[in-house]
Order: structure tokens, then sequence, then C-alpha cells
């Protein structure tokens, strides 16, 4: 089947490591596990030397020739890369591109898939530096096993036990499954807010994040599609897409979408743009008085009616169109009557006055509508909802994408 990459790092859910271990050899995998110092505390590398048949890896300071460059073999070599558990040492290390230890090194030098499973005090694991470290890495398309809720080692009750080897060796078979699936297929992914200037100082905005958008972008690429990422301003760190294209207003990003859909199969459009931009912007900052300041504000050109129109003209059934629907009241009256009113194939529908989902949180709770039906997904992480949507995505761009068209 294929060699995973078996992380190990120090915490009591160590233990579970060596089931997880075994369980993956029972599916067919070949297991190499790598271990770091404070993993050694909680468990023998004799007992996963004894389950995987190869030997472990400690240090990357191994004696013999070419033992330096070992990590950059591993890490051609490995069809997958799992960490379990995953303290927020490790987390906090791979977010920030420190190579201490073997296990480090070899994930800033492997380009395979990564799967993390979080493992920590609940306290800790709530932590905003914890969280912005686990929200930095789903950006760059990093899966997650969620851990669990129950009794801790600490004595606490709460979120924060490593997930049973069952369920990871479950998300490793769908990572791998998944791998290449969207090989050859296009596909444009719209993310963050557009910001409409006022004058040379001030604009229109709103709170969009772009981590949904990011989200999808890294998934999608890291199941080989090409995918062309239109990013509104954000302070998040690109994922490894095909290409770029940076800006700022409804009509920057209008233009840079038309230009890029000939050549897509897909259009996926989870950025908030802006429905309304100034009627004309000062070319000096406006002054500041005690006074009322009136600002005429006049409609942006409406994207995805604009490629469903370009797409009717045209006669194909291709790119598929899907958008999203951020509603903080009427949620799926609206996004059933903007799917319908758009012309497009798929809406996916969020209440962003709902407490963790919407903007600048991690997680999000979805519906998806369709010519099928619709779906409703529970409240997860981000990176949890663009692999549900990959998966869907896989199906719509199939040669029948049955009811999927509006």
């Amino acid at each position: 089947m294929a060699l995973i990459g078996l992380g190990v790092s120090g915490g009591i859910g160590a233990y579970k490591a060596v089931e997880l271990a075994r369980l993956l050899q029972k599916r067919g995998h070949d297991v190499q596990a790598v271990m770091t110092r404070a993993a050694a505390r909680f468990v023998g590398a004799v007992t996963f030397e004894a389950i995987t048949r190869r030997p472990v890896i400690t240090s990357q300071w191994k004696p013999g020739a070419n033992a330096d460059i070992e990590h950059i073999s591993i890490a051609s070599d490995i069809a997958l890369l799992v960490v379990a558990p995953a303290t927020a040492n490790v987390i906090g290390k791979f977010a920030a591109g420190i190579a201490d230890d073997f296990l480090s090194s070899l994930y800033l030098a492997t380009t395979a898939p990564v799967l993390l499973a979080p493992a920590m005090n609940t306290n800790m694991l709530a932590h905003p530096a914890v969280q912005k470290n686990l929200a930095e890495l789903a950006a760059r398309g990093v899966k997650f096993v969620d851990p669990g809720e129950g009794y801790l080692a600490c004595g606490w009750i709460g979120k924060g036990r490593l997930a049973e080897p069952e369920m990871i060796a479950d998300a490793v078979d769908r990572v791998l499954s998944s791998r290449q699936s969207l090989d050859g297929k296009r596909v444009i992914v719209t993310a963050g807010p557009t910001y409409e200037d006022l004058d040379p100082v001030r604009f229109v905005g709103n709170r969009s994040s772009g981590k949904m958008g990011y989200a999808l972008a890294a998934e999608l690429t890291a199941r080989g599609a090409a995918v062309t990422l239109i990013t509104g301003p954000t302070a998040l760190t690109i994922p490894p897409v095909a290409s770029v294209a940076r800006v700022r207003s409804a009509r920057d990003m209008h233009d840079a979408v038309m230009a890029a859909l000939p050549q897509a199969d897909a259009l996926v459009m989870a950025a908030a743009v802006a429905n309304y931009t100034a009627a004309s912007v000062a070319g000096q900052k406006i002054a500041h008085d005690d006074g009322v300041l009136n600002v005429q504000l006049v409609p942006t050109a409406d994207i995805l009616a604009d490629a469903a129109t370009w797409r009717r003209r045209g006669g194909t059934h291709r790119p598929l169109l899907i958008g999203f629907a951020a509603e903080t009241s009427d949620l799926l009256d609206r996004a059933r009557a903007k799917r319908v009113r758009k012309g497009i194939d798929v809406i996916v529908a969020n209440d962003v006055a709902q407490p963790g989902a919407g903007f600048e949180v991690d997680t999000n709770q979805v519906t998806i509508i369709d010519g099928a039906g619709e779906e409703t997904l529970p409240l997860q992480a981000k990176s949890a909802i663009a692999s549900a949507l990959a998966d869907r995505l896989e199906r719509w761009l199939q040669p029948s994408p049955a009811g999927t068209r509006a």
C-alpha cells in the first residue's frame, strides 16, 4: 500500500501510537516511526521496532555516512506524515518552521500530505497561540483528527485527549485515497474580503479573514487540482497553489475571475465580496469635522451572476459554479433564492451570526444546496468543511454531475 511516516511526540497518548502503527500495518501500510526525545519518556523505541520491523528514528545526529540527510531521504519516500500525538510544542514548531529535531526537519522536507492528531490539556488546546498555529497549518493544507473529550491525564475533564487509533487510521485512509483525485482539474477559489476605497486612507470593508477560502484552496491543491487563488487583503499565508492573484476591490476580483474563467473546471466563490462601492473616490483624505459625512454607494458587479451569464452564452456546462451565502437571518430561504437568481449550480449557506461560525473563527457550520437537495454539515473546523466540500466537488465534476445544475 503506502509507506507512512508516524511521528510520535511527548504526550501521554504516545502509548496509543503503538496501536495505531499496528492498525496501519493491518491495513497493508508500511510504517516508519519517528520519535521525539520527549516521546521516549512515555514509550520505548523497541516497542515500535517490534511492531513496524523497522529501526525507529530518534535523532537527526545518527553517526555514519550521509546520516545528516536521512530526513530528506525519508521525506521523499513517505506517502503521508501522520503525527500522533501532536503536542502543542510540535504544532508550534511546525507552524513556525523550526527544525531542531528529526520530526520537525521531516515536516519541512516532505511534500507528502500531513495529518496531525492533537492531544493536550483543555486550556492549552484553547489557548490563542495554539489556535493560531492550528489555523496556520490548516491554511497550508495540513489535515487534523480532532481530539476527543473525556478524562485527561492531568485529571481534568474536557477536550484534548488523543483520538482513538481506529479514528486516526480511518483518517489516514481517507487522506491517502483522496490524493490526486482532482488531478488535471483547474479550479478558481476566491477568498477574503474586498476593500472599497473612500479616499487614500479610508475604505469600506468586512470582517472576512479568508480562512474558509484558503482552507479550500489548500485542500483542492492537496487533491491534485491546479488552483488559482484570487484573494482579497488577508494576513494569511498563501497555500502552495498553482497561481495567485492578489486583489483589493470588488472590481479587481471581478476582472481576475472573468479572466481565469475560460480555463476553469470550477469556480468556488468563498470570498466576501462587497455589494456596494463608493460612487467616487476622493483624491485626498476627507477632512474630519463634526458634521455628518454623506457617502454615495453604488452596486458592485455580481461576479457569480456574470460568470453564469458567460457560461450560458457559451452553451457549456463548465465551469461548475459554487457560491457562498453568508447571512444573519432567513438563512436557507435567502440562500435558495440566491442560487436561483444568480443561475449557479451550488450554494453553501452559513449563518455568520451563530457562535463559532462565519468570520474570523476557525470553525464553520454550513448547508450545501444544489439541484438534488440540501445537506447540513455540523459545526467543525474549516479544514474539515473544506475536505467535505472537496469530496462533493469530486462528484460534481464527474462527466454527468446529476443534480448539480441550476
